[in-house]
């Protein structure tokens, strides 16, 4: 039989070889998933010998991998903001520059209660869920185009016990938004690769997650300009609008929002010191 150390050298070893980065790390995590324990752990179990039922999982794990699908996918979960979420291949998998939007709208409105807040494009929920769970006393509505994203935010909302939230279907680009409710906060992470970037990105997002959500099959602004003309009537006065952009994007989607009336408009960096945020205020 085979131990759990020889299973990750040799893993590495052939991750490596198909030219996956960080091809050990993955291989711990694919095992210790299989083993259900946490990657450290596996140091503890390194002499332990690997069942026929392990291995033959195991493999499989490995195979999907070598091919490009993407770790999270295969894993079937992610990591947001300290909080666990369910992600397949019918949602954007979340990115840690995404945690910058939703900390400066949490840290913005910690002292706030009875927000109502809408997420535009909420794909696995991750925005919606995450500001559900730490404003207070909020009511959130996370619509998206896609029934498959929404029944996966639902069971992100479901797992982590948010009921303040109402998901529902809506085609931004063509519809108006059948909601009565005014907004103190909208926000959106909406599709900003453009139709050229798209072509040249990892093979991983282009063959595995799904393009709705990350290019507008245009320039990359279209869903800025749509969400920022409709969002100051939706918007209760002094309510903010809130962007995720894409590198080298900010200054744009701010002056897209002055363009509509939007005030006292600001951008904030993340943690590489790249203008992650844009947000602005209905006044």
């Amino acid at each position: 039989m085979i131990s759990v150390l020889e299973s990750v050298n040799l893993s590495s070893k052939y991750l490596t070889e198909k030219g996956i980065d960080s091809a050990r790390m993955n291989a711990e995590l694919l095992l210790a998933e299989i083993l259900g324990c946490k990657r450290l752990e596996l140091y503890l179990k390194f002499d332990k010998p690997l069942s026929e039922e392990e291995i033959v999982k195991y493999r499989n794990y490995l195979s999907r991998r070598a091919q490009g699908e993407p770790l999270q996918y295969i894993l079937g979960k992610v990591e947001f903001f300290g909080i666990n979420f369910v992600v397949n291949g019918n949602v954007l998998i979340p990115r840690q520059e995404t945690e910058i939007l939703v900390e400066t709208i949490t840290e913005k409105y910690k002292a706030s209660s009875n927000l109502n807040v809408l997420d535009i494009g909420t794909g696995s929920g991750i925005i919606s869920i995450c500001l559900a769970k730490h404003l207070q006393n909020s009511k959130v509505y996370a619509t998206d185009i896609s029934e498959t994203a929404l029944k996966t935010a639902k069971l992100n909302a479901d797992e982590n016990f948010v009921s303040n939230i109402t998901f529902l279907k809506n085609d931004i680009l063509n519809q108006d938004f059948d909601i009565i409710t005014k907004f103190d906060i909208i926000v959106s992470n909406p599709p900003y690769v453009s139709s050229g970037e798209y072509l040249m990105l990892q093979k991983e997002i282009v063959n595995y997650e799904p393009k709705e959500a990350v290019t507008d099959n245009s320039d990359g602004y279209t869903f800025y300009k749509r969400i920022s003309s409709i969002a100051g009537k939706m918007l209760n006065p002094g309510g903010e609008l809130f962007f995720e952009t894409g590198q080298g994007q900010a200054e744009n989607v701010k002056n897209i929002m002055i363009q509509n009336n939007f005030a006292n408009t600001y951008l904030i960096k993340d943690y590489l010191g790249i203008e992650r945020v844009a947000a602005g205020q209905k006044i």
